[in-house]
């Protein structure tokens, strides 16, 4: 069952005027800091989605609730970075994943996004949901502090394997912030198999783009 609140916000256009000629490339602002990502058509993971949007702009405005800097955090469905750039210049040890043929674009919107010497060296690796978690990223070896994940869960049919991820990484002490724009009964179904597994907390809507704001943590004994 879901607990708490819902703090109802909008999604602020945090973008600046585009300084670039390219229809492909938008530019953002977050925490003091222009970021210019590359999009592509040819992936749906290659495209800023409003989730995405939602949880920069929500861990910008509350670092103290959510403190990122120094803790181990891995995005799963990165898509194109945005987010994963945030947490890096919000001080985290991040690592970036996603399919094989969207990794190319991640890498280069985030190596051109985090090269000051301040920040923690982002790591950008292949998760394909629910396969090979054991072999790569081994228990023994990988505790992260945060999971994030923004619009992984639309049309498509890999659900099942996308919750048997999360569980894989949710440990205890470590908090899944989630943020989707619920469009179909689908995501409301998995929003239902989430408050099953985890104790479910919504932090936050954005009632103009459907986007909810969840954090969930291991049930405890």
């Amino acid at each position: 069952s879901l607990t708490g609140s819902p703090v109802t916000l909008k999604i602020l256009q945090n973008w600046v005027p585009r300084v670039s000629h390219y229809f492909d490339k938008e530019h953002y602002t977050y925490v003091g800091h222009q970021i210019v990502i590359q999009e592509s058509i040819e992936h749906f993971g290659a495209v800023v989605w409003p989730g995405a949007l939602a949880l920069s702009q929500y861990l910008e405005s509350n670092q103290e609730q959510f403190n990122l800097k120094d803790k181990k955090v891995l995005e799963i469905g990165a898509g194109t970075g945005l987010l994963s750039i945030v947490a890096c210049i919000l001080g985290a040890h991040i690592t970036a994943t996603d399919l094989p043929e969207v990794l190319e674009n991640l890498s280069y919107n985030i190596s051109r996004n985090t090269q000051n010497s301040n920040m923690h060296k982002p790591e950008v690796r292949k998760l394909v949901w629910g396969e090979g978690l054991s072999e790569d990223f081994p228990e023994s070896t990988y505790h992260y502090d945060f999971i994030l994940a923004t619009d992984v869960v639309y049309h498509h049919a890999a659900l099942e394997p996308l919750l048997a991820t999360m569980v894989y990484f949710c440990k205890p002490g470590t908090v899944l912030l989630w943020a989707n724009k619920f469009r179909f009964s689908t995501d409301y179904e998995f929003l239902e198999k989430v408050c099953n597994i985890f104790n479910t907390t919504i932090l936050a809507e954005f009632p103009e783009s459907n986007v909810k704001l969840l954090k969930a943590t291991v049930k405890e004994n």
